[in-house]
């Protein structure tokens, strides 16, 4: 009797102390300091009868073998002395001779097979306690690649360009992936240590310095995660669990995660930690969610909505944004949970783009086909969001999209240039390489000053030489795989499927591809006429107060000729009133003209305030255009009127 009560009290005692550190930890799981040079562990291996922490030696070498406590719930945990920040460490599991990384490891020095490595994210002093966060309203979104943006690849040297990109009108950063992934490059959506940035960049506080200077120059950051697929080298989570993926869910990149699956919780507590982790510990302002048509999820609340939720509370007060690529073009990720949505913020807009690419360069293949780049399908982008909100979608032989109607147009996230986009190309040539100069000044313009938040790919704003395709540093086996599933891929275009095209199809595995990639940022200057179109149009839309009201006064469309549309913004009475005309054609007269859109506000008549064809922009001029005489509209040009008295 006496006996059983120790073993009771000394249970109890065991429980109330794993129910301290618990409510000590920052996250559920992995390893964290916990003070006098201590370290706690915790992870979850529920296919495990033993688990234990393996510290190693400065030359690699285990040094000690600690084993953990058995929450008898599929979860590992101890403390461990001498474990302070810097100790590297993995797991044995099962008395085997494998060694693991940590599946929460928040650095993984060597890469994704070596030892993880105890970050204490407190010794960082932070400088932006005056940072309030960002609100989707407003927001010029720039999309970078580290490893490319500098000839360093590094945070450091992306930090000495933040000031540049401020000055160039951008508020917002959205960081391609970063989470640790195999080789010397790549993209980063083939990540593996979902809260490890990557080792290629520096260590996790060169991306805190980041982020911080970002603050204090007044730019947001946001960083797009992948939560949908792990990446096919070096991902361990299966080694501690094989209920991490789904068995009745199929991503195209190879196993779903198991979201709403048998013993899913502690699945869901893993991928659902990971948003608010990077929102407290490296101040991010927000996310950006990659591929969510492949985040499969039955169960209620849905797991986006977790995320969602966890972000906000994470921020403790910060404004943040979370932003969707969603290619089946589903509205309720951006409706209120109230509503029967996820609570998200704002979705990219591939309608648009697409209406756009065919625009400019006239190519309707593959998933360009149900596109025809004409006046009205870009006025109804920008009036609704999506073009296709549930009528038939021939490329994909089905309905596509979902209604909009209610969601305000900053909600749509525009672009004429993404990663993913550019690369699709087949041989990443930038959009203005198959442009004409002038329909590509005038659609960036019409882009730029939309009511959408617009999102520019990084080196875009100077028309940059370099491509951008797809470079993955894999080992042989598996990047001859990948390389021929691009060119299979591309395939689906008609020009792309040639034997001369596919055999001009970059190898993702060549360091040669990814070293092309790299800005060259003095282009700035040598490409100085496009920079400074860019510069002034995001001035404008910052300056002018009926541009920065994004359509909250009022905005309509219409199509004036074949290849002229007019896109007319009301304003407050004082502000007045701006009309954009966008000619993707020849020089034009619009007479008659019984377009009500054309007609200014009472006691008022227009002016030529701007135009894409002016000699600083690479332009021919710009003729006067006499308020009696018949509409005379440019060619290959956006020409924008003010009213006045």
């Amino acid at each position: 009797m006496c006996s059983l009560n120790r073993s009771m009290k000394k249970t109890s005692a065991d429980l109330n102390e794993r129910q301290r550190l618990a409510k000590a930890r920052r996250l559920p799981i992995g390893a964290e300091v916990m003070g006098d040079g201590a370290g706690h562990f915790r992870v979850w291996a529920p296919r495990c009868r033993r688990v234990e922490v393996v510290l190693h030696s400065d030359n690699d070498s285990a040094q000690s073998f600690v084993a953990l406590d058995d929450e008898a719930n599929g979860y590992f945990s101890g403390t461990v002395a001498a474990a302070g920040a810097g100790t590297r460490y993995r797991f044995r599991l099962n008395g085997s001779n494998a060694l693991f990384p940590d599946p929460a490891s928040r650095f993984q020095p060597e890469g994704p097979h070596g030892p993880s490595e105890i970050v204490d994210p407190g010794q960082f002093h932070w400088h932006d306690s005056e940072w309030r966060g960002i609100d989707l309203p407003g927001q010029i979104i720039y999309e970078m690649h580290i490893g490319t943006y500098t000839p360093e690849g590094t945070w450091a040297a992306a930090e000495q360009q933040l000031e540049e990109i401020k000055d160039l009108g951008v508020t917002v950063l959205e960081v391609m992936p970063v989470n640790e992934f195999v080789g010397r490059f790549g993209w980063g959506y083939d990540g593996v240590d979902l809260y490890a940035p990557t080792r290629l960049y520096g260590r996790p506080d060169d991306f805190r310095r980041f982020v911080d200077h970002a603050h204090l120059l007044g730019l947001g950051v946001i960083l797009d995660v992948v939560y949908n697929h792990m990446g096919p080298d070096g991902n361990y989570l299966g080694s501690f669990s094989a209920d991490y993926f789904s068995v009745k869910h199929k991503t195209d990149w190879g196993e779903a995660i198991n979201y709403d699956g048998k013993n899913c919780a502690p699945v869901r507590e893993f991928f659902g930690a990971n948003g608010p982790y990077w929102i407290a510990e490296y101040h991010l302002d927000g996310l950006r969610l990659d591929a969510t048509q492949n985040i499969y999820d039955d169960s209620q609340p849905h797991i986006l909505s977790e995320i969602a939720r966890g972000v906000r509370q994470a921020a403790g007060g910060r404004s943040t944004i979370l932003v969707a690529e969603n290619e089946t073009q589903e509205a309720k990720l951006v409706r209120p949970a109230a509503a029967g949505g996820y609570g998200l913020d704002a979705l990219w807009n591939d309608d648009f783009h697409h209406s756009a690419r065919v625009a400019l360069t006239g190519q309707r293949e593959a998933y360009y086909l149900d596109y025809l780049g004409t006046p009205q399908e870009i006025i109804s982008a920008l009036k609704w969001g999506f073009i296709y909100q549930g009528q038939w979608y021939e490329w994909q032989k089905q309905p596509r999209g979902t209604p909009t109607r209610g969601l305000a147009p900053a909600t749509f996230v525009n672009f004429l240039e993404n990663h993913d986009q550019i690369c699709n190309s087949g041989f990443g040539e930038r959009i203005h390489y198959s442009s004409h100069p002038g329909c590509y000044r005038a659609l960036t313009a019409l882009f730029l000053l939309a009511p959408s938040t617009p999102l520019i790919f990084m080196g875009q704003e100077f028309a940059a030489s370099s491509p951008f395709v797809f470079f993955a540093d894999h080992k042989p086996e598996l990047a001859k795989l990948v390389h021929q599933g691009r060119k299979e891929f591309v395939a689906q275009f008609a020009s792309l499927a040639t034997a001369e095209s596919q055999a001009n199809i970059p190898d993702p595995a060549d360091e040669n591809t990814f070293l092309a990639c790299k800005l060259d940022l003095s282009e700035r200057q040598k490409h100085k006429n496009i920079y400074q179109l860019h510069r002034d149009l995001l001035g404008m839309r910052r300056e002018d107060p009926v541009f920065r009201a994004q359509g909250a006064h009022g905005f309509d469309g219409a199509v004036l000729l074949q290849s002229i549309l007019a896109l007319r913004f009301f304003g407050a009475d004082a502000s007045g009133e701006r009309l954009l005309l966008l000619n993707l054609g020849v020089d034009s007269a619009c007479d008659p003209a019984p377009q009500p859109l054309l007609a200014p506000p009472e006691n008022s008549q227009w002016r030529i305030l701007w135009s894409s064809e002016r000699p600083v922009y690479g332009g021919r001029g710009v003729p006067e255009q006499r308020t009696n005489d018949p509409w005379r509209i440019q060619g290959y040009a956006a020409t924008l009127l003010t009213s006045q008295p």
